[in-house]
């Protein structure tokens, strides 16, 4: 069978579920591209096997361990532009009273969101050029990404059970 091309998510009023951009078609099995945050290499991962959480081919560590990844301006366009799953980021500053209140929230939300959504942080001190480039005027602001798309943004702190009700409804 054919490999189906990718139809992707343009508004953020689609009605997706979260996790699914298109997947390509292999045979039976719909075929996943995820970016290790370690190695930053792509892995293709059947959807069916995702919840499984598996390991890197290139690095053999684990694609998803429930936390945050911290992304810089080299890493940023592969893990949003290369994931077929959405990407969640939170944009920063270590000095922000607000983005430090919403860190724990944020993690926790991190372990119940993956494998459907990868979680990243970009600090906006080390990474001014990202923040000017999606317009980033409050932090902490989050912004989720759908192929290589922001689809959604939210400024000002969150609970956990808001992000992932949030998340949820835009994905």
């Amino acid at each position: 069978m054919p490999t189906a091309s990718p139809k992707r998510a343009r508004c953020a009023g689609s009605a997706l579920e979260i996790g699914v951009t298109a997947p390509k078609t292999v045979g039976m099995a719909e075929i996943l591209h995820v970016v290790c945050p370690h190695c930053e290499a792509t892995n293709r991962i059947p959807a069916a096997r995702l919840p499984e959480s598996g390991k890197c081919g290139r690095c053999h560590q684990p694609l998803f361990a429930g936390h945050a990844t911290e992304l810089t301006a080299a890493s940023f366009h592969k893990h949003v532009g290369s994931n077929d799953i959405p990407v969640l980021v939170d944009f920063w500053a270590p000095w922000c009273g607000p983005c430090q209140m919403m860190a724990p929230q944020y993690a926790q939300a991190a372990q119940s969101l993956e494998p459907k959504v990868r979680l990243a942080k970009v600090n906006t001190d080390a990474e001014p050029g990202l923040a000017a480039e999606f317009n980033i005027r409050s932090i902490p602001t989050l912004a989720l990404f759908k192929a290589g798309r922001e689809v959604a943004r939210q400024a000002g702190a969150m609970r956990a059970p808001d992000i992932i009700r949030w998340v949820s409804s835009k994905a």
